[in-house]
């Protein structure tokens, strides 16, 4: 059945020796020295074509399309002659190009895999890099070759159901709404993961903080909430005064885990190489916190009509942006879809400053008649239309090709700071929530057995936030409400779980534990004691 088994580095490869047994086939890493890489492929060529994969909706699909499976999907696949493989553990990702379906990648960190946010030099330019990762696992890598049944694993403790969690940034808190949002949750029985500023320094009075009410936030902890930190402060301090912050603060609760960066702080996770702060020093502070939970600045997309589910990478596409964008006008819809153009599609650096330099000098010529910009918005424009025009020019190829930090669907990886390990989450941006929400996306969310981590503010005032949570500064809209009812009415029923950010995490963390072994007749059998919910699968 395995032809071959070869282990790719980013600047050499090494053909592995292994054991040809009946229903079992190790992959011995040791014959290779790793040590020296960050990401690798092993590559295991087949003598018979894989025609099937189970995918991420947990049902069989025909290799007409390329397949991945991260840690969390299926990583089970069916041969011409109806054998079946699977992984032994869940590590890696697998990959087939439906174009070439003897060749399985079996990948380790690869690029866009488990991208990490830093910003980088004057004027806070983004780079992206990939998570630096430990290459050990559990148990040898092995593929497994059952007689008859596969297992699968499900992300929820309600056997395969689907998973909504929220995460929520208090940029827009204040005591009053906070109060009203947290008696609105109550009523629909939703927990969220609530951001909120430790410190009160802001440059609106009014805005909410741990120091101005504790009362108020112990209140959410008591209806079943989990807070987490939204850096420390709504508006920036002296470097000097927020790196002091930064390393004395001392934790308001037990148990607060995670962290979401905001704004520009210079200590925040994304910033903090920025501002030359040891990588050592820098992970300790967070573990003398207890934090191991962060988030800086990736959203693989933004939720609208049909893009729900953070595991299904169709919905990542312009195509399935550009149909939940139909009953929009048609200026508001090429607003959208450009930005989600530059934002998501290409997520290029260069591109997005472009589009930033555009608005700016667009402002400075036409709002505040400086006349001399009209060259430099000249210029931006030509280049900007350039990189859109080329994506339109292509619809046909471009419209479907999952967005560059979506394909491999990273909500949820590892990263190690120095010598400590932290997760790192990946979000989908929920502005609207008429749309989000729609009984469709819920009932898509459900079919599809779908997660989302929302990146949400649930207490933003702008007017130009179609679907947001508050009509007036203390009223809920009322079809948002009906939204969150029907959610509600769905997590009772236990077809979707709703736990907060780590309550998931701990579920999840049974992924990193489990191992399949098979005996002697074919039979497989988990080993180990995941906790996880799982079924058999033919």
């Amino acid at each position: 059945m395995i032809q071959s088994i070869t282990i790719i580095k980013p600047l050499q490869s090494h053909v592995l020796v292994f054991d040809k047994q009946s229903y079992r086939v190790g992959i011995d890493l040791s014959q290779v020295d790793l040590s020296d890489c960050n990401s690798f492929d092993i590559k295991i060529v087949f003598s018979e074509s894989v025609t099937q994969f189970r995918n991420h909706d947990y049902t069989w699909q025909k290799l007409k399309t390329n397949f991945i499976a991260n840690e969390f999907s299926p990583k089970i696949i069916k041969f011409q002659d109806n054998k079946v493989a699977q992984a032994n553990i869940t590590a890696g990702i697998w990959e087939i190009d439906h174009h070439n379906p003897t060749v399985l990648l079996w990948r380790f960190n690869p690029e866009s895999s488990s991208p990490i946010t830093n910003y980088i030099e004057n004027g806070n330019k983004r780079a992206l890099s990939q998570a630096k990762q430990k290459n050990s696992f559990v148990e040898e890598l092995a593929l497994l070759f059952p007689k008859q049944e596969a297992i699968e694993l499900s992300r929820s403790i309600y056997s395969f159901s689907a998973i909504a969690c929220f995460t929520d940034h208090c940029d827009f808190d204040t005591a009053e709404n906070l109060a009203i949002q947290r008696a609105f949750f109550k009523k629909n029985q939703i927990k969220i993961t609530k951001g909120f500023f430790l410190n009160h320094f802001s440059k609106r009075e009014d805005n909410a903080s741990f120091q101005n009410q504790k009362e108020e936030f112990l209140e959410w902890k008591q209806n079943g909430h989990e807070l987490c930190y939204h850096s420390l402060s709504q508006s920036i301090k002296s470097n000097n005064e927020s790196f002091d912050d930064f390393k004395q603060f001392v934790p308001p609760l037990n148990n607060l885990k995670v962290w979401i960066d905001h704004g520009y702080q210079p200590y925040n996770f994304s910033l903090f190489k920025k501002n030359n702060i040891d990588e050592k020093e820098f992970g300790a502070v967070l573990e003398s916190k207890k934090i191991n939970v962060l988030w800086n600045y990736i959203d693989c997309g933004t939720a609208t009509n049909g893009v729900i589910n953070q595991f299904n990478t169709q919905h990542f596409t312009l195509s399935s942006f550009m149909n939940g964008m139909k009953d929009f006008e048609l200026i508001k819809k090429m607003q959208l879809i450009i930005k989600n153009t530059i934002f998501h599609y290409y997520n290029e650096e260069d591109v997005i400053l472009r589009y930033r330099n555009t608005a700016t000098n667009f402002k400075k010529v036409f709002l505040q008649r400086k006349w001399k910009s009209i060259f430099l918005l000249t210029k931006d424009v030509i280049k900007l239309g350039a990189s859109i025009f080329s994506v339109f020019l292509f619809w046909n190829t471009n419209k479907s090709k999952p967005y560059k930090l979506a394909k491999y669907s990273p909500i949820l990886f590892k990263h190690n700071i120095a010598d400590k390990e932290f997760y790192i989450f990946q979000t989908l941006e929920m502005l609207d929530f008429k749309k989000s929400l729609s009984e469709k996306n819920i009932q898509t969310l459900i079919n599809e057995k779908g997660v989302f981590i929302a990146h949400t503010y649930f207490s933003v005032p702008m007017e130009y936030h179609c679907g947001k949570l508050f009509s007036s500064p203390t009223k809920i809209d009322e079809k948002v409400a009906e939204r969150f009812q029907f959610l509600s009415k769905k997590i009772k029923n236990k077809e979707i779980w709703n736990p907060t950010l780590s309550e998931l995490i701990e579920y999840w963390q049974g992924f990193e534990k489990i191992v399949f072994d098979i005996n002697g007749e074919g039979i497989l059998f988990e080993k180990s004691d995941s906790g996880l919910q799982m079924r058999k699968v033919i």
